[in-house]
């Protein structure tokens, strides 16, 4: 059994887990937290010629509160699992340690709006993140690890009401980036039965579902939209590298959990998982613009609460940045950029017929958070691989004319 204030307290705790001591200094000794066969895989890619992501270190280490580099497009998750994988796909070579620190007007302005406790006031000296840029064909791309949450940073100011920081830090990336497009990506909880494990969504849309801490703010319930045409030439290509890694979605068989259940036979195999990109622009597996769900708690889909009637998927931030493109058109703002969704399935949608309430043992958060913890890494590597392919099909089309 779980009430709503244990889903925050849970979407809390799977937004900094995986985070070191390493990862909380300001200049991480790299000999003495050496970086593990996850933190810096090599996983084999092989890229179509001259569309490999290739690093591009800076000569000179910047300030931490130096301005964020100029770039065509910035890439930003959120969890140490999804900057893993990020790192492995697009800064190879450059673990996530090495990625540079980013303070810029912490004390001054962000850190007010932030509750005790958050993860970004852990870090020595607290920061909004960290950044490393990459070329990719034609564009110049900033990757881009946050350590602010929707879920983790808001200071309540009403009843249900709170501090949005994170919207203010994707203003100022905006500002200081000026990026033509902005893709944020990560793992999510899967609303349709038929997107399983390792399934990327990407739509141009994103709503608020909160029930929590933003339930009465004004954006809640609204859904944000991007009329930008992606280009698509190159997703078979980023569809057929997912699947280089089916294997490692491969779910165990299943059976009684004790001895206990009279039960008779071999375990329960489910079907490979075969990581599929499901997209919404052209209504080609989704209704068009069906909006990325942003909620304030962790939810997931299941096979009786309808979420898929309402968006493509569930997770914990994302609309922030709908809401930040739109109060910058509203502000008459010179430079809006697009702005897109990406998410992995991390968990897939959930049997409603699993008992919840009536038990001390609600089954159904047990497996979505297990799968959460199981799977993150992996079907994130599927979700930076689709990210790839957006990229290279906009390097290819031109960003300008795409």
């Amino acid at each position: 059994m779980d009430t709503l204030d244990e889903r925050v307290d849970i979407a809390r705790a799977l937004l900094s887990a995986g985070i070191t001591p390493a990862d909380l200094e300001l200049s991480p000794d790299l000999a003495a937290a050496p970086e593990g066969p996850v933190l810096a895989a090599d996983l084999g890619i092989v890229f179509p010629d001259g569309l490999a992501p290739v690093p591009q270190p800076f000569d000179v280490e910047p300030s931490p509160d130096a301005a964020l580099p100029r770039a065509d497009v910035v890439v930003i998750t959120w969890t140490v699992a999804e900057q893993n994988a990020l790192a492995d796909v697009f800064t190879q070579g450059f673990g996530r340690l090495r990625w540079y620190r980013y303070t810029r007007r912490f004390e001054e302005h962000y850190r007010p709006l932030i509750r005790n406790g958050a993860p970004s006031l852990a870090a020595r000296p607290p920061r909004l993140g960290s950044y490393f840029p990459v070329r990719l064909g034609d564009l110049n791309v900033l990757c881009v690890k946050s350590e602010l949450h929707l879920n983790q940073d808001g200071r309540k100011t009403g009843e249900g009401t709170a501090t949005l920081p994170v919207r203010d830090f994707f203003e100022q990336i905006i500002e200081e980036v000026r990026p033509r497009m902005i893709a944020t990506i990560g793992t999510s909880g899967s609303v349709f039965g038929d997107f399983p494990l390792g399934d990327v969504v990407v739509t141009r849309a994103a709503k608020f579902r909160c029930q929590k801490e933003f339930r009465n703010e004004d954006f809640n319930g609204k859904t944000f939209k991007c009329d930008r045409t992606l280009p698509l030439g190159r997703i078979d290509d980023a569809q057929k590298l997912m699947r280089g890694f089916a294997d490692r979605l491969t779910e165990p068989p299943l059976g009684p959990p004790s001895t206990r259940f009279p039960f008779v036979g071999p375990l329960l195999r489910p079907p490979a998982n075969e990581p599929t990109v499901r997209i919404e622009q052209g209504a080609r597996d989704m209704p068009e613009f069906h909006p990325i769900l942003t909620t304030d708690y962790f939810e997931y889909g299941t096979s009786t609460n309808g979420l898929e009637h309402e968006g493509a998927a569930v997770e914990m931030g994302d609309a922030a940045l709908g809401l930040a493109c739109a109060g910058l058109t509203d502000a008459g703002s010179d430079h809006v950029p697009d702005w897109v969704v990406v998410r992995n399935m991390s968990d897939p949608q959930i049997n409603g017929e699993l008992p919840t309430r009536e038990f001390r043992l609600n089954q159904q958060t047990m497996w979505a958070v297990s799968y959460y913890e199981s799977y993150g890494y992996w079907t994130s590597v599927c979700g930076a691989l689709a990210t790839w392919g957006l990229l290279a099909g906009l390097s290819e089309a031109g960003i300008d004319d795409a």
